[in-house]
Protein backbone atom coordinates (compact mmCIF):
# COMPACT_ATOMS: atom_id res chain seq x y z
CA UNK A 1 0.00 0.00 0.00
CA UNK A 2 1.23 3.69 -0.85
CA UNK A 3 1.59 6.14 1.52
CA UNK A 4 3.41 9.57 1.57
CA UNK A 5 4.50 8.68 4.93
CA UNK A 6 8.43 7.98 5.76
CA UNK A 7 9.48 4.48 5.06
CA UNK A 8 10.29 3.39 8.58
CA UNK A 9 13.81 1.72 6.77
CA UNK A 10 15.48 2.35 3.44
CA UNK A 11 17.62 -0.12 2.04
CA UNK A 12 20.84 0.51 -0.07
CA UNK A 13 21.27 -2.54 -1.94
CA UNK A 14 19.42 -6.07 -2.78
CA UNK A 15 21.93 -8.70 -2.33
CA UNK A 16 21.46 -11.31 0.53
CA UNK A 17 22.13 -8.41 2.91
CA UNK A 18 19.53 -6.20 2.19
CA UNK A 19 16.96 -8.58 1.31
CA UNK A 20 17.34 -10.63 4.54
CA UNK A 21 17.14 -7.61 6.24
CA UNK A 22 13.76 -6.24 4.21
CA UNK A 23 12.43 -9.97 5.20
CA UNK A 24 12.84 -9.53 8.68
CA UNK A 25 11.95 -5.60 8.72
CA UNK A 26 8.86 -6.59 7.16
CA UNK A 27 7.75 -8.79 9.73
CA UNK A 28 8.64 -6.91 11.75
CA UNK A 29 5.67 -4.61 10.55
CA UNK A 30 7.96 -2.08 9.54
CA UNK A 31 7.66 -0.39 6.43
CA UNK A 32 10.63 -1.51 4.31
CA UNK A 33 11.72 -0.22 0.90
CA UNK A 34 14.93 -2.09 -1.24
CA UNK A 35 16.44 0.28 -3.31
CA UNK A 36 18.55 -2.41 -5.52
CA UNK A 37 20.67 -0.98 -8.09
CA UNK A 38 21.90 -4.56 -9.61
CA UNK A 39 24.48 -4.85 -8.62
CA UNK A 40 25.14 -7.42 -6.36
CA UNK A 41 28.04 -10.39 -6.82
CA UNK A 42 26.04 -12.45 -5.48
CA UNK A 43 23.98 -12.53 -9.24
CA UNK A 44 27.55 -13.51 -11.09
CA UNK A 45 27.91 -17.03 -8.59
CA UNK A 46 27.50 -19.90 -11.24
CA UNK A 47 26.63 -22.11 -8.67
CA UNK A 48 27.32 -21.58 -4.79
CA UNK A 49 27.13 -24.83 -2.32
CA UNK A 50 27.78 -22.90 1.26
CA UNK A 51 24.30 -21.68 1.59
CA UNK A 52 22.29 -23.37 4.33
CA UNK A 53 19.38 -25.51 2.26
CA UNK A 54 20.64 -26.04 -0.94
CA UNK A 55 23.00 -29.12 -0.61
CA UNK A 56 23.18 -29.49 -4.54
CA UNK A 57 23.85 -26.29 -4.97
CA UNK A 58 22.23 -23.13 -6.15
CA UNK A 59 23.10 -20.42 -8.66
CA UNK A 60 23.14 -16.75 -7.89
CA UNK A 61 20.62 -15.17 -9.64
CA UNK A 62 18.17 -18.08 -8.44
CA UNK A 63 19.05 -17.36 -4.87
CA UNK A 64 18.41 -13.71 -5.68
CA UNK A 65 15.04 -14.67 -6.67
CA UNK A 66 14.29 -16.12 -3.87
CA UNK A 67 15.24 -13.92 -1.52
CA UNK A 68 13.23 -11.04 -3.67
CA UNK A 69 10.50 -13.51 -3.52
CA UNK A 70 10.62 -13.93 0.31
CA UNK A 71 11.02 -10.26 1.30
CA UNK A 72 8.24 -9.18 -0.93
CA UNK A 73 5.90 -11.82 0.45
CA UNK A 74 5.83 -10.01 3.55
CA UNK A 75 5.73 -6.61 2.39
CA UNK A 76 9.05 -5.43 1.68
CA UNK A 77 8.67 -3.03 -1.67
CA UNK A 78 12.04 -3.68 -4.20
CA UNK A 79 12.98 -0.80 -6.47
CA UNK A 80 15.40 -0.82 -9.38
CA UNK A 81 17.32 2.31 -8.76
CA UNK A 82 20.21 3.71 -7.60
CA UNK A 83 20.33 6.10 -4.76
CA UNK A 84 21.57 9.80 -5.93
CA UNK A 85 21.92 11.98 -2.66
CA UNK A 86 20.86 11.46 1.08
CA UNK A 87 20.46 14.63 3.10
CA UNK A 88 19.21 14.60 6.95
CA UNK A 89 16.02 16.87 7.89
CA UNK A 90 15.13 16.93 11.39
CA UNK A 91 14.16 12.82 12.03
CA UNK A 92 13.69 11.66 8.48
CA UNK A 93 16.76 10.99 5.54
CA UNK A 94 15.27 12.58 2.25
CA UNK A 95 16.87 10.24 -0.45
CA UNK A 96 17.55 10.79 -4.23
CA UNK A 97 17.13 8.12 -6.29
CA UNK A 98 16.88 7.63 -9.94
CA UNK A 99 13.29 7.21 -9.58
CA UNK A 100 12.11 9.63 -7.62
CA UNK A 101 12.74 11.28 -3.82
CA UNK A 102 12.03 9.10 -1.07
CA UNK A 103 11.88 10.06 2.70
CA UNK A 104 13.02 7.63 5.56
CA UNK A 105 13.81 7.66 9.24
CA UNK A 106 16.51 4.76 9.28
CA UNK A 107 19.09 3.54 7.00
CA UNK A 108 20.38 0.46 5.83
CA UNK A 109 23.79 0.14 3.65
CA UNK A 110 24.22 -2.95 1.82
CA UNK A 111 25.90 -1.84 -1.02
CA UNK A 112 28.28 -4.68 -1.10
CA UNK A 113 31.45 -4.54 -2.73
CA UNK A 114 33.24 -4.60 -6.29
CA UNK A 115 36.14 -7.40 -6.94
CA UNK A 116 38.85 -5.80 -8.56
CA UNK A 117 38.02 -8.34 -12.17
CA UNK A 118 40.80 -9.58 -13.65
CA UNK A 119 40.81 -8.02 -17.28
CA UNK A 120 40.75 -9.74 -20.16
CA UNK A 121 38.30 -10.36 -22.90
CA UNK A 122 36.67 -14.05 -22.21
CA UNK A 123 35.91 -12.74 -18.48
CA UNK A 124 32.79 -13.69 -17.78
CA UNK A 125 32.44 -16.37 -20.06
CA UNK A 126 35.25 -17.86 -17.86
CA UNK A 127 33.37 -17.10 -14.53
CA UNK A 128 30.51 -18.88 -15.98
CA UNK A 129 32.09 -22.44 -16.96
CA UNK A 130 34.10 -22.01 -13.13
CA UNK A 131 37.48 -21.19 -15.00
CA UNK A 132 37.96 -18.08 -13.22
CA UNK A 133 36.53 -17.97 -9.39
CA UNK A 134 37.02 -15.29 -6.86
CA UNK A 135 36.64 -16.99 -3.83
CA UNK A 136 38.42 -20.08 -2.60
CA UNK A 137 36.39 -20.15 0.84
CA UNK A 138 32.90 -20.44 -1.52
CA UNK A 139 34.56 -22.83 -4.09
CA UNK A 140 37.62 -24.59 -3.31
CA UNK A 141 35.95 -27.71 -2.63
CA UNK A 142 35.01 -28.01 -6.05
CA UNK A 143 38.75 -27.50 -7.71
CA UNK A 144 40.08 -30.77 -5.18
CA UNK A 145 43.27 -32.24 -7.08
CA UNK A 146 42.95 -30.17 -10.16
CA UNK A 147 45.59 -27.48 -11.63
CA UNK A 148 45.34 -23.83 -9.63
CA UNK A 149 46.45 -20.78 -10.66
CA UNK A 150 46.16 -17.44 -8.89
CA UNK A 151 47.13 -14.36 -10.30
CA UNK A 152 47.65 -11.68 -7.42
CA UNK A 153 49.37 -8.75 -7.07
CA UNK A 154 50.46 -8.62 -2.85
CA UNK A 155 51.28 -10.68 -0.23
CA UNK A 156 48.18 -11.28 0.26
CA UNK A 157 48.40 -13.68 -2.71
CA UNK A 158 50.22 -15.85 -0.84
CA UNK A 159 48.40 -16.55 2.14
CA UNK A 160 45.44 -17.73 -0.49
CA UNK A 161 48.00 -20.48 -2.13
CA UNK A 162 48.85 -21.34 1.43
CA UNK A 163 44.87 -21.62 1.50
CA UNK A 164 44.49 -23.79 -1.58
CA UNK A 165 47.07 -26.26 -0.64
CA UNK A 166 44.68 -27.83 1.54
CA UNK A 167 42.89 -28.77 -1.82
CA UNK A 168 45.38 -29.47 -4.43
CA UNK A 169 49.27 -29.97 -4.35
CA UNK A 170 49.08 -28.35 -8.11
CA UNK A 171 48.98 -24.81 -7.12
CA UNK A 172 50.68 -21.58 -8.68
CA UNK A 173 51.14 -18.15 -8.22
CA UNK A 174 51.63 -15.37 -10.72
CA UNK A 175 51.70 -11.63 -10.72
CA UNK A 176 49.74 -9.52 -12.18
CA UNK A 177 52.02 -7.02 -13.50
CA UNK A 178 55.91 -5.46 -13.23
CA UNK A 179 54.69 -3.57 -10.07
CA UNK A 180 53.19 -6.53 -8.47
CA UNK A 181 55.99 -8.62 -9.05
CA UNK A 182 58.45 -6.47 -7.65
CA UNK A 183 56.02 -5.76 -4.30
CA UNK A 184 55.35 -9.55 -4.36
CA UNK A 185 59.43 -10.81 -4.29
CA UNK A 186 59.92 -7.95 -1.82
CA UNK A 187 57.69 -9.67 0.23
CA UNK A 188 59.06 -13.43 -0.15
CA UNK A 189 55.28 -14.88 -1.75
CA UNK A 190 57.13 -17.04 -4.39
CA UNK A 191 55.87 -15.58 -7.71
CA UNK A 192 56.82 -17.80 -10.84
CA UNK A 193 56.24 -15.23 -13.71
CA UNK A 194 54.54 -12.27 -14.93
CA UNK A 195 50.78 -13.51 -16.33
CA UNK A 196 51.06 -11.53 -19.67
CA UNK A 197 47.79 -12.30 -21.10
CA UNK A 198 45.05 -14.98 -20.15
CA UNK A 199 43.00 -16.41 -22.43
CA UNK A 200 40.10 -19.67 -22.67
CA UNK A 201 41.46 -22.74 -24.21
CA UNK A 202 40.07 -26.37 -24.67
CA UNK A 203 38.53 -27.70 -21.24
CA UNK A 204 41.07 -24.86 -19.68
CA UNK A 205 42.31 -21.93 -19.18
CA UNK A 206 45.61 -20.73 -20.44
CA UNK A 207 48.42 -17.96 -18.70
CA UNK A 208 51.08 -16.57 -21.07
CA UNK A 209 54.26 -15.29 -19.65
CA UNK A 210 57.34 -13.94 -21.22
CA UNK A 211 58.63 -17.89 -20.76
CA UNK A 212 55.86 -19.59 -22.52
CA UNK A 213 52.19 -20.76 -22.37
CA UNK A 214 50.79 -22.44 -18.95
CA UNK A 215 47.59 -24.29 -18.94
CA UNK A 216 45.44 -24.85 -15.68
CA UNK A 217 41.59 -26.41 -14.98
CA UNK A 218 40.87 -22.94 -12.88
CA UNK A 219 42.43 -19.53 -12.32
CA UNK A 220 42.00 -17.77 -8.96
CA UNK A 221 41.93 -13.74 -9.41
CA UNK A 222 43.33 -12.42 -6.39
CA UNK A 223 43.44 -8.62 -6.81
CA UNK A 224 41.37 -6.97 -4.06
CA UNK A 225 37.77 -5.50 -3.63
CA UNK A 226 36.44 -2.06 -3.25
CA UNK A 227 33.77 -1.46 -0.70
CA UNK A 228 30.73 0.35 -2.56
CA UNK A 229 31.15 2.94 0.65
CA UNK A 230 30.39 6.02 -1.55
CA UNK A 231 26.37 6.83 -0.17
CA UNK A 232 27.97 6.54 3.40
CA UNK A 233 30.94 8.11 2.70
CA UNK A 234 28.49 11.70 1.55
CA UNK A 235 26.41 10.91 4.53
CA UNK A 236 28.94 11.01 7.04
CA UNK A 237 29.68 7.28 7.69
CA UNK A 238 33.22 6.37 8.95
CA UNK A 239 34.99 4.67 7.27
CA UNK A 240 38.22 2.02 7.81
CA UNK A 241 41.09 2.49 5.49
CA UNK A 242 39.84 -0.18 2.54
CA UNK A 243 36.91 2.03 2.43
CA UNK A 244 34.62 -0.66 4.11
CA UNK A 245 32.27 0.72 7.03
CA UNK A 246 33.12 0.41 10.07
CA UNK A 247 30.15 -0.65 13.31
CA UNK A 248 29.34 -1.51 15.97
CA UNK A 249 28.30 -5.57 17.04
CA UNK A 250 24.93 -4.07 16.42
CA UNK A 251 25.39 -2.96 12.76
CA UNK A 252 25.49 0.67 13.75
CA UNK A 253 27.20 3.17 11.98
CA UNK A 254 28.57 6.21 13.45
CA UNK A 255 25.72 8.32 12.66
CA UNK A 256 22.35 7.74 14.63
CA UNK A 257 19.62 5.63 12.41
CA UNK A 258 22.87 4.60 9.37
CA UNK A 259 23.52 0.92 9.49
CA UNK A 260 24.87 -1.35 7.44
CA UNK A 261 25.68 -5.20 6.72
CA UNK A 262 27.36 -7.34 4.37
CA UNK A 263 30.24 -6.81 2.22
CA UNK A 264 30.45 -3.11 2.54
CA UNK A 265 31.23 -4.11 6.05
CA UNK A 266 34.99 -5.66 6.60
CA UNK A 267 34.26 -8.65 7.29
CA UNK A 268 34.31 -12.70 5.98
CA UNK A 269 32.59 -11.79 2.75
CA UNK A 270 30.48 -14.66 2.19
CA UNK A 271 26.21 -15.23 1.81
CA UNK A 272 26.00 -16.63 5.17
CA UNK A 273 27.77 -13.86 7.15
CA UNK A 274 25.75 -10.87 5.10
CA UNK A 275 22.51 -12.87 5.79
CA UNK A 276 24.46 -12.68 9.77
CA UNK A 277 24.35 -9.12 9.70
CA UNK A 278 21.11 -8.12 8.45
CA UNK A 279 19.44 -10.28 10.92
CA UNK A 280 21.24 -8.33 13.70
CA UNK A 281 20.87 -4.79 11.66
CA UNK A 282 16.80 -5.13 11.31
CA UNK A 283 16.41 -5.98 15.06
CA UNK A 284 18.86 -3.19 16.26
CA UNK A 285 17.11 -0.97 14.01
CA UNK A 286 13.28 -2.16 14.78
CA UNK A 287 14.34 -1.38 18.34
CA UNK A 288 15.86 1.59 17.66
CA UNK A 289 12.52 2.69 15.84
CA UNK A 290 10.72 1.43 19.17
CA UNK A 291 12.44 4.16 21.61
CA UNK A 292 12.62 6.79 18.99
Amino acid sequence: MQSDAPFDCLIIGGGPAGLVAATYLSRFRRRTLVIDAGESRAAIIPKTRNVPGFPDGIGGAPLLDLMRTHAARYGAEIASSSVLEVTRRGSVFEVDTALRQISARTILIASGAKNIELAFPDHDRAVKQGLLRYCPICDAFEVIDQRIAIIGNSSRSAAEREFLFTYSKHVTLFAAGEDALEKMEADGAGVLDIARSVRIGDGAILIQTDTGEHRFDTIYSCLGMKPRSHVAKRVGVALDETGAVITDKHQRTNVPFVYAAGDVVSALDQIAVASGHAAIAATAIHNDLRKA
